[in-house]
């Protein structure tokens, strides 16, 4: 819409001159008590709110559309535009309207995005939001990653064919990308996981000084970037975006774990999927997979490392073992399990609430949670050295108990103190002298004024001296002329007022009081906020430390819901082997077994070498539990690899690089391929990717052609992987032809599932 800025207001010229430096995003404009939206951000905002568009005079012809929300509830109607893909810059008056001389100055404090979300209904308890940056370089990228709200900060060196792979692993909400001619390769894999691709790429983003505000020199001089430092660029990027929205440096960001991918598992998106470890396919929800049955953590933090531990198995065998083994201590030890878990349910969400001290958003109650939080420490260190957990006590010898921190808060803030901070009753008296006086002078002025008087009676030996007040003079002391001469007025009695009948004094000490009853309310608010920022500043200046307790009690939380949900649904302990040989007795499916009753499943066998057991040929009719049978295999390796026990008599696992699966039919007609062509594009994903150590199950492959064309597909691949790859493969199928591979090929065994 072109508009002469010549005729606008001078506050909506304000407005023009602020929404310019914001072009990407919907303009919160704060007027009053409400956050006000005009012209095409009103329309916009109107419709995916649902609140009423009304309009404003502007000094133009026609009345500005205008929509407007209370600023005291301006959270969920900020999350709201988020979640519809909005950004939102939040424009905050910077000085008090009946202070102010002319329009009253405006700002924008903040910008929030889907990667930037600080509080509100898109952040989850138990899962991570992170913003992620890539930095592309021909076919070399650096990919960083950041979850604010906590300050984990992750970043790697990858090559291009591995990027959707490690998009999938993270699944961020926000991407920033410096090659917008790449977006386009991207965005099937944005719009089917809900990530906002922001082209909004700026050049000075890539100013190093950054780095050094967040990180020390002698930090940096220690962490290895890569050679050609793209993960450099890629964080530059991620923190000069950070600090551009947020428009702060934060301490909660003050480590960066520099990773590669190849200590994890590779898992694409389509084996997510298929195993359904974190959502359904149907549903899209957590209850129904094998996050939700994994899931008994007791703490936030918890929660969301169980989810990393789901999305990133390790391949390191050692890893592994010492995960198995902690595991073990605490599902062998009842006593303390059931402890730990009475521990941690009494502990706060510590990184969140760290992150909210970083970006000065914590409230008193938080705080108070906090405390509450830490004075668990103690007890959770002490359990666990009583124990026999050996390994556990390692983890748990390296935590602070954080001791100041709990005293300060507990000698500082309230129990239960005031929801804002801007209300008052935050501070206990004791904690400061001043406060302690003033909170006095509040509650007992008229008693302290009443004392003086009686004081100057005694001293003046005027018995009806008496103590008024007005609003021109304040306080005064009255005494009658016929007691004037008799009375013993020292120096101390300033003559304010000549009445007919009496003389009216002031002293220094009752200007004191006075200045202390009138003024004592709006002091304690001030000075209660000063001292709250103090105590939020002593624990800004310790966050790190703070976090680092975070991440010990998050592993404990972890370990404790493993060998919790090991103990109740029965799992065993898997022996990890350099052998490549699988080999699982009575193996179930943990999320059907847990619908069903462990009573009710059918327990199978797996068995697979590099020798004779390449590939199992499975047939069998409908719904007989071809897939089920194969994807709980799937499972039982993935959670092996976690580090979790497993739903098996006994169960004998390789390392596995990487798991394929290629499950169900399925097309893609927004990019217009049918299902046999999605079909074939990831079977032809796997055997281009699969290697002798992967893991690779296979579900009527070739359904999508003709019976001929499809036997022939299926048998061709079959023959592939037994000649060239040599992975352990399940392959289920209707063509009962395939059976003759068995008489063909001394790898390929075949079974049927009745």
């Amino acid at each position: 819409m072109e508009i002469d800025r010549s005729k606008l207001t001078p506050m909506m010229k304000q407005y023009f001159d602020t929404k310019e430096k914001y072009p990407d995003c919907i303009l919160f404009f704060r007027l009053g008590d409400f956050y006000e939206m005009f012209f095409e951000d009103a329309i916009v905002a109107s419709k995916v709110l649902e609140i009423a568009l009304t309009g404003k005079a502007c000094g133009l012809e026609e009345r500005a559309p205008m929509c407007g929300v209370p600023f005291h509830a301006a959270d969920s109607y900020i999350s709201k535009l988020v979640e519809n893909g909005y950004k939102v810059a939040i424009g905050e008056q910077m000085e008090d309207p009946a202070l102010a001389k002319g329009i009253v100055k405006r700002e924008v404090i903040r910008v929030v995005t889907p990667g930037t979300v600080l509080e509100g209904s898109l952040l989850e308890n138990k899962k991570n939001n992170y913003l992620m940056s890539l930095f592309k370089e021909g076919d070399d990228i650096g990919l960083s990653y950041v979850d604010i709200s906590t300050g984990e900060t992750n970043a790697t060196y990858l090559k291009k064919d591995k990027l959707i792979e490690e998009i999938a692993k993270v699944s961020p909400s926000e991407i920033i990308l410096n090659d917008l001619d790449y977006k386009k390769n991207l965005e099937a894999i944005a719009s089917l996981s809900n990530i906002y691709l922001n082209e909004n790429f700026d050049e000075e983003y890539l100013n190093e000084e950054i780095l050094h505000e967040y990180f020390s020199d002698e930090y940096l001089s220690r962490v290895k970037f890569d050679d050609r430092g793209l993960i450099n660029r890629s964080l530059c990027v991620l923190l000069n975006y950070i600090y551009n929205t947020q428009k702060q440096i934060t301490s909660n960001i003050n480590h960066i774990n520099i990773y590669n991918s190849s200590n994890y598992m590779v898992l694409d998106m389509f084996t997510r999927s298929n195993l359904e470890l974190t959502e359904t396919i149907r549903t899209k929800k957590k209850k129904g997979s094998l996050l939700h049955v994994l899931d008994k953590t007791s703490t936030a933090m918890g929660g969301r490392l169980l989810r990393k531990y789901v999305e990133e198995p390790l391949v390191d065998k050692r890893r592994i073992q010492n995960r198995l083994d902690v595991i073990e201590e605490i599902k062998d030890d009842y006593s303390l399990r059931v402890d730990l878990i009475e521990i941690l349910k009494n502990v706060y969400d510590i990184e969140r609430i760290c992150g909210k001290i970083a970006f000065e958003k914590v409230t008193p109650k938080e705080l108070i949670n906090l405390k509450n939080s830490i004075e668990k420490l103690p007890e959770l260190k002490s359990r666990i050295e009583e124990s026999d957990a050996s390994i556990l006590k390692h983890y748990v010898g390296k935590m602070e108990t954080l001791e100041d921190i709990y005293d300060l808060v507990d000698r500082a803030i309230l129990p239960e103190p005031s929801i804002t901070i801007k209300d008052g009753n935050i501070i206990k008296s004791d904690y400061n002298e001043e406060l302690k006086e003033l909170r006095e002078v509040s509650k007992n002025g008229a008693f302290m004024i009443k004392e003086i008087e009686n004081r100057e009676k005694e001293k003046t030996g005027v018995k009806s001296l008496k103590i008024g007040f007005n609003k021109v003079f304040g306080y005064y002391i009255e005494i009658t002329k016929a007691n004037l001469a008799t009375a013993k007025i020292d120096d101390g009695y300033i003559r304010k007022q000549t009445l007919s009948n009496a003389e009216r004094f002031i002293t220094e000490e009752l200007k004191i009081i006075e200045d202390k009853i009138l003024h004592a309310k709006e002091k304690i608010g001030v000075l209660e906020y000063e001292l709250f920022v103090g105590v939020r500043k002593y624990i800004y200046d310790n966050i790190d430390r703070i976090q680092n307790v975070a991440k010990i009690i998050a592993n404990i939380d972890v370990f404790t819901s493993f060998a919790t949900v090991a103990d109740l649904n029965n799992y065993v302990k898997p022996n990890i082997n350099d052998s490549n040989k699988l080999d699982i007795k009575n193996g179930r499916h943990p999320v059907v077994e847990s619908i069903v009753g462990e009573e009710n499943f059918v327990p199978n066998d797996t068995y697979l070498n590099d020798d004779e057991n390449i590939i199992n040929i499975i047939t069998g009719p409908n719904m007989s539990g071809k897939s089920t049978y194969m994807r709980q295999s799937a499972i039982i390796v993935l959670m092996a690899h976690m580090g979790s026990f497993v739903p098996a008599d006994y169960a004998d696992i390789p390392i596995c690089d990487r798991i394929f699966t290629r499950v169900g039919a399925s097309d893609d007609l927004s990019s217009g391929q049918s299902t046999f062509m999605v079909e074939m594009n990831e079977v032809s994903h796997i055997l281009k990717n699969a290697t002798s150590k992967s893991f690779v199950i296979l579900d009527e492959i070739g359904r999508g052609t003709s019976t001929y064309d499809g036997i022939s597909l299926a048998w061709a691949i079959v023959e592939y992987i037994q000649s060239n790859i040599k992975c352990k493969t399940l392959f289920a199928t209707h063509y009962h032809e395939l059976t003759d591979l068995e008489n063909e090929f001394r790898e390929v065994k075949n079974y049927s599932i009745s």
